[in-house]
């Protein structure tokens, strides 16, 4: 399929907006914790989420209190750990049915890894993620050696953006959409997810089933993901900030409009 962008959609105020971060929003990073925040970022996320009265996530295979942390004051909704644990209210908690991440799935991923250079373990509360972006060649050695912990400990194995996920079964981006839509203040309102990973072809197919859409970010296509089911729609984070700030600016127009 071709990698060249689509014009994407205006934004409308009837929207509800599912923002996936890094690859996304963020530019990737050589690991998850050296990603940085541009200036200007946190205005736009604020301004849109006002002219969507409040319905705008942020989606994430990152924990909430990581999501939090990078952008920090602001505070959104927000989904981490691939739909395990939401944050649609005050407190963030697991999503219905998913358990922590056991002791022996912490063990069974280090000694997986053990001895692979430039390969970085991310552990979560719920889920865990092995990131290779400083050895891309050593994908398929992971998933070989990941098989049998996701087997052997009950959890999915999904491939990425150069990482491997493990997650717990039965939760995903798009389960998250759902739970998100069923409340206020995205209740009633036509979903739009947008992502650039494998994981947020579920989001974009939970949108799409509610009557929205699903916007693909440009910038990976991997082996294990040779032909995204969504064109692309955006050429690269920076793109997607700019479109945020499109909408920015349609709060900022009706809030002078009501001050006239």
């Amino acid at each position: 399929m071709p990698n060249d962008p689509r014009q994407p959609p205006r934004p409308r105020d009837d929207w509800a907006l599912f923002l996936d971060v890094d690859g996304t929003l963020l530019d990737i990073a050589p690991r998850p914790d050296a990603a940085e925040v541009p200036d200007g970022l946190r205005e736009s996320l604020a301004a849109a989420a006002a002219a969507l009265g409040g319905a705008l996530a942020l989606v994430s295979g990152r924990a909430v209190a990581d999501i939090d942390r990078l952008f920090a004051p602001l505070r959104l909704p927000a989904s981490g750990q691939h739909g395990a644990e939401l944050r649609a209210a005050a407190v963030s908690a697991p999503a219905a049915g998913v358990m922590l991440l056991p002791e022996s799935a912490l063990d069974a991923v280090g000694s997986a890894v053990a001895g692979m250079p430039g390969v970085h373990v991310e552990i979560k509360t719920y889920a865990a993620a092995v990131h290779y972006r400083a050895a891309p060649e050593a994908g398929e050695a992971l998933r070989r050696s990941l098989v049998p912990v996701a087997a052997a400990t009950g959890l999915a194995l999904l491939p990425g953006r150069l990482v491997w996920e493990l997650r717990p079964f039965g939760v995903s981006k798009g389960t998250a959409v759902g739970a998100f839509m069923a409340q206020a203040p995205f209740r009633g309102r036509r979903p739009v997810f947008i992502g650039d990973d494998i994981a947020d072809e579920d989001g974009f197919a939970a949108a799409r089933a509610q009557g929205g859409l699903g916007l693909r970010v440009a910038g990976y296509a991997g082996e294990d993901w040779p032909q995204p089911a969504t064109p692309p729609s955006f050429t690269g984070p920076a793109a997607v900030r700019a479109w945020l700030a499109d909408l920015a600016r349609l709060q900022g127009s009706r809030t002078a409009a009501c001050a006239t």
